[in-house]
């Protein structure tokens, strides 16, 4: 386990070349930076297994653009699906190259994992929220292969048969070195027992004293989920956004939302497009609205970006609805739809939930954030064995990755507070002059 974990660590501190430019890859916890002002997109994206000496790796190599827009580019963000996300860094900075060529291709090395995994690229800073993904994505499978029994040698096999002359008593030193072997092979084994049992059991509360919460991951590809939420305000907007790219980048999720597909959705409409995101999701997540959704009178936080809420997102909230309530009389139908609250604590039974969301499953942020995260993860394992669960591969996150979310959700809560302030305090003054 030490191995692995010294391997990894090495890899991430590989360093790749490309034509004197230098390419420094560092793991990021953070959230991805955006800007108006953005390069071009990626060019070309390339992912290869290859063997160093005994362990397999994975060659990733990427062209970016050097045109006028390549002086915006901060740096190249690489996620791979069950690892950490990367962060790459040029140096000397790129310019605009004027000998003619348009593209340069650099490369990094990590440890390749057995199984399926998707390798997204992107180029930095993204570009505005709203503006639709800017990665390419390519999947390769590894297979995963047992390692070689070492076959015994003859030498210990061979049995001899010949009979000791009679009054020649065994050596003593033989058969010295016969007892340490058996006691020291009964002693490691018991030792090696005892740190698997020590294992499982501190193991999570180790990692949950360093800050990190262990989530059930399936060895696969991430867990496809959809969400969907009611056109509100732009404090509601951001909450969404930071929830979609909190489960995309460190939830172990594949996230569909309109913010990042307009494109699809105008090409398809809002009901086709819905019917399939639907159709290819395991989970779907409705975003509740707020139980008091007037505008707030308070001046305006500067630190979020403001965000234009979809036009799509005014058709695609009474569709779900429609949706959930065809699918009411089948309990099976219905697990795969879940309510989403966010800010305080909220009764299904309030006003701001809709009758045809009563019967669904309810989680509230940040309370039910871990909750939530678990239960994406081990909906799709209800039919595996409990000896399958044990050994399946795990993700984590930290306290750190939940910032931009939780600073989301205290925003949208103070405004809702400030509303309701606002109302009683109207409703005080029409009194009094009544």
């Amino acid at each position: 386990m030490w191995g692995v974990a010294l391997i990894l660590f090495s890899c991430v501190q590989a360093h790749a070349m490309s034509h004197g430019i230098q390419v420094t890859c560092r793991k990021f916890h953070d959230f991805l930076p955006t800007s108006k002002t953005t390069p071009s997109f990626l060019a070309d994206l390339k992912v290869e297994p290859m063997t160093a000496g005994a362990e397999v790796m994975l060659n990733i190599s990427w062209a970016v653009n050097l045109d006028v827009s390549v002086k915006h580019l901060t740096g190249t963000g690489i996620a791979i699906s069950g690892q950490y996300s990367y962060h790459c860094e040029y140096n000397p900075h790129l310019a605009v190259n004027v000998t003619g060529s348009e593209q340069k291709w650099f490369h990094y090395l990590v440890k390749a994992r057995c199984g399926i995994s998707n390798i997204e690229v992107t180029n930095l800073p993204l570009p505005p929220l709203g503006s639709g993904p800017s990665y390419k994505v390519k999947t390769i499978t590894i297979p995963c292969i047992p390692e070689p029994s070492t076959p015994v040698s003859e030498e210990f096999t061979s049995v001899s048969t010949d009979v000791p002359p009679v009054g020649t008593p065994p050596s003593p030193l033989r058969t010295e070195h016969v007892a340490v072997a058996i006691f020291g092979g009964l002693a490691a084994l018991m030792i090696l027992t005892l740190c698997y049992m020590i294992y499982k059991c501190c193991g999570a509360n180790i990692a949950t004293s360093f800050g990190f919460k262990r989530l059930p991951q399936s060895p696969v590809v991430p867990v496809p989920v959809l969400v969907v939420y009611p056109a509100e305000n732009s404090a509601f907007q951001q909450a969404v956004v930071a929830l979609s790219e909190f489960l995309q980048w460190h939830g172990g999720c594949r996230v569909a939302v309109d913010i990042w597909q307009q494109g699809k959705i105008a090409e398809l409409g809002p009901m086709r497009w819905l019917a399939e995101q639907v159709k290819s999701s395991d989970q779907v997540l409705i975003v509740c609205p707020q139980a008091s959704s007037e505008p707030s009178l308070s001046p305006p936080d500067r630190s979020f970006p403001e965000a234009s809420i979809p036009a799509a997102a005014h058709d695609l909230y009474p569709l779900i609805l429609n949706m959930v309530a065809s699918h009411a009389k089948s309990t099976s139908d219905l697990a795969k739809f879940w309510v989403v609250q966010l800010g305080e604590q909220q009764d299904k039974r309030h006003s701001s939930v809709s009758l045809e969301l009563r019967a669904c499953k309810s989680f509230c942020l940040m309370k039910d954030l871990n909750k939530l995260c678990w239960s994406v993860h081990t909906h799709r394992q209800d039919n595996k064995k409990i000896a399958d669960l044990s050994f399946s591969s795990e993700i984590s996150y930290s306290e750190k990755s939940t910032v931009k979310l939780r600073e989301a959700v205290e925003k949208l809560f103070q405004r809702s507070a400030t509303s309701k302030k606002c109302g009683h305090l109207c409703l005080s003054i029409s009194n009094e002059h009544v």
